[in-house]
């Protein structure tokens, strides 16, 4: 007896991001499909997810006279309602169009008719770019669709264009570009049945035996890697992926994993200094060269770090898709004689908080003061946006920027202890100057930084609460502009 459409798929289950799954790396497939409960849950996914969401509903209602093929009643019933719209001519854009050839299921982001007897297929991405993923993703799609008739004059991804400016309140005409990317695909596509065939017959058999890897976090960060290694053998103490750059690539290749067993005559300066301190134990500390490199750092001090939120949709007039959009500073103010005032800002009204944060720096750092951050890059660039939005502060505010210091260069140079294990991230340094980290606070890193003003912002949220959340972003922004002061004073040799 033959099978409808919708048992095949409930018995084959696979789309177009199983096959990027498998892609990645086979073994992960095969935990989705046999062994979910390993699984451990990425909470960030579901608000990628959900900005994935909201902005394919963008890109179909900017696609007039569409119709949206819903799949409430099954997959059988949205296959059956593509398939009429199609044979009757439907004019307009079709979302979520839904196709199935050999067991593989695909619902086209925006299918359109060319104007030509053929179709238009968009794969909405929410990346300000097309990423070498989404080719297999839209190569599946060409494929089912050509193996059901559907003869496509372009394939494309349809980013965001990140040169976009909302002008008007949700009026996000022009927010995406098109890269046709049909002519790049069709060896994917001629390639899909025979990935197919591999991929079921995965699925089929016993779990592959696969050991973490590089693919573990290319092209996304897999759920599965705490249960893989599991049974891994440990590793040495100081493995050469300690060393920065990734320089533990070249000896790995070589089959050398243990920092311990390398030769300091064989590593550039750098890296001969991460051994020397982590097999003496000994930190490397050059006070000379610390205290040459800030000599010529004016006072007063200005210890300025920057909370930001950069949302794929532009919230406020005047912003971009991924604009750094600054909702909070912390600013310790340092004299020559080593008193020290500390100063902040934090805007959780949700309103666009660039005008405040903009006065309040304006007012709250003097002129003639040296700014100093961490990875200055990031600030200046801070700075320098607000300059460009508010031309009656440009001038002050460029010239905050021009006066902005960079510590971790010099953090970079005169500093390694073996506790840092390769980075010069202010959370790893501070902890091998001062009995001080970020363990302690309720906002840790500026992931949870973000997160804490979304839901702070969130009309829904108890007052309470975003009482609790913003208590916890003033301790953590404030713990990184006194971290800097300490870090800069223990390399000075003040402390």
């Amino acid at each position: 007896m033959s099978q409808t459409p919708s048992s095949r798929l409930r018995r084959f289950g696979l789309s177009k991001s199983k096959l990027t799954t498998f892609e990645q790396c086979p073994r992960r497939l095969w935990q989705q499909t046999h062994a979910p409960e390993r699984a451990e849950v990425d909470e960030a996914q579901e608000a990628r997810m959900a900005t994935g969401h909201t902005v394919g509903d963008i890109a179909c209602g900017l696609c007039p006279g569409g119709v949206m093929v819903d799949a409430v009643e099954g997959l059988g019933a949205a296959l059956a309602t593509t398939r009429r719209l199609i044979d009757e001519g439907h004019p307009g854009p079709i979302f979520e169009a839904t196709f199935e050839h050999d067991g593989v299921l695909v619902r086209a982001d925006i299918l359109s008719r060319d104007g030509k007897g053929g179709w238009q297929l968009a794969e909405v991405k929410s990346s300000g770019s097309v990423k070498p993923y989404h080719l297999g993703d839209l190569a599946t799609q060409v494929w089912v669709l050509g193996k059901a008739g559907i003869s496509l004059s372009g394939a494309a991804i349809r980013h965001i264009d990140t040169s976009f400016v909302l002008e008007r309140g949700g009026d996000f005409a022009g927010m995406f570009a098109d890269t046709d990317c049909i002519a790049d695909i069709s060896a994917a596509v001629r390639g899909r049945a025979k990935l197919v065939a591999e991929a079921r017959g995965m699925l089929g058999d016993e779990e592959p035996d696969i050991a973490p890897g590089s693919q573990c976090n290319d092209p996304f960060a897999c759920e599965f890697q705490d249960w893989c290694g599991r049974d891994l053998p440990k590793g040495p103490e100081w493995p050469v992926d300690v060393l920065p750059r990734g320089g533990g690539a070249r000896w790995r290749e070589r089959g050398i994993d243990n920092l311990l067993d390398l030769d300091e005559a064989d590593l550039s300066p750098l890296h001969a200094r991460v051994l020397a301190a982590t097999r003496t134990g000994k930190p490397f500390h050059d006070l000379k060269g610390a205290r040459a490199a800030m000599k010529g750092w004016g006072w007063s001090r200005a210890w300025l770090d920057f909370e930001t939120i950069n949302p794929a949709i532009p919230r406020w007039i005047g912003t971009r898709p991924y604009q750094q959009v600054p909702f909070q500073f912390s600013l310790h103010m340092e004299q020559k004689d080593g008193s020290i005032t500390h100063h902040e800002f934090l805007d959780t009204s949700g309103a666009d908080p660039r005008r405040p944060c903009a006065d309040a720096l304006v007012e709250m750092i003097p002129e003639g003061a040296t700014i100093i951050a961490y990875s200055a890059g990031f600030e200046r660039g801070v700075l320098r946006e607000l300059a460009r939005s508010f031309p009656d502060l440009a001038s002050r505010l460029t010239t905050i920027a021009d006066a902005t210091e960079d510590l971790l260069p010099v953090a970079r140079a005169c500093w390694y202890h073996r506790d840092q294990r390769g980075s010069w991230s202010i959370k790893s340094v501070l902890p091998t100057i001062a009995a001080l980290d970020y363990d302690a606070l309720e906002v840790k890193h500026g992931g949870m930084a973000q997160e804490a003003w979304e839901e702070a912002v969130d009309p829904a949220t108890d007052p309470q609460r975003k009482w609790v959340l913003e208590e916890g972003l003033r301790a953590y922004c404030e713990r990184d502009t006194w971290a800097m002061v300490l870090v800069a004073r223990h390399l000075a040799g003040q402390t």
